[in-house]
């Protein structure tokens, strides 16, 4: 059974291990050395303080996965602006949990009164996330060519972004 819930200080080891799994052995994030835990307690303060969502999926009592949304930039004009993560264990995907996470992570975001989210999404990474995101109405917006180098490869992101609220 899954269950969606905020993450906890007691959820972070878990949550570097999965992440740790991304930095050394794919390609969807250009960190290149695994963040150590106290800098995954800086982030979860972080968010916490900001009132930003920082959810872990949990099932069979396991962190299977988490999500959150950051700042999109640090400029003041920026700040109903965030870019979602999410990440899955690799033994919990294909279970529609990621799914779930962002569905959740979207709806703590327009609760929070924000207004867009930003997806960057590695190409080519994992064509499972643009099709997650397209599922819950991101559309793709831009392409950023060759710029991350990541295990001796050139790498482009894709811009993706779905407004919650329409404050025009």
């Amino acid at each position: 059974m899954l269950t969606i819930r905020t993450a906890t200080r007691d959820d972070l080891p878990a949550v570097a291990a999965i992440y740790a799994h991304y930095v050394t052995e794919t390609v969807v994030t250009f960190d290149e050395n695994p963040p150590a835990l106290d800098a995954w307690h800086d982030r979860h303060a972080d968010l916490s303080t900001r009132g930003l969502p920082f959810l872990i999926a949990e099932a069979d009592g396991e962190v299977a996965g988490y999500a959150y949304a950051t700042p999109w930039r640090p400029k003041p004009a920026y700040r109903h602006t965030v870019e979602d993560s999410i990440y899955l264990s690799p033994a919990w995907s294909g279970r529609g949990f990621g799914s779930a996470l962002l569905q959740a992570v979207l709806d703590a975001c327009t609760d929070a009164g924000l207004h867009q989210v930003i997806a960057v999404i590695v190409d080519p990474g994992s064509d499972a996330s643009a099709a997650l995101h397209r599922k819950h109405g991101f559309i793709e917006v831009g392409r950023l060519q060759s710029v991350g180098h990541k295990h001796n490869r050139w790498l482009d992101t894709v811009l993706m972004q779905r407004t919650l609220r329409d404050r025009r």
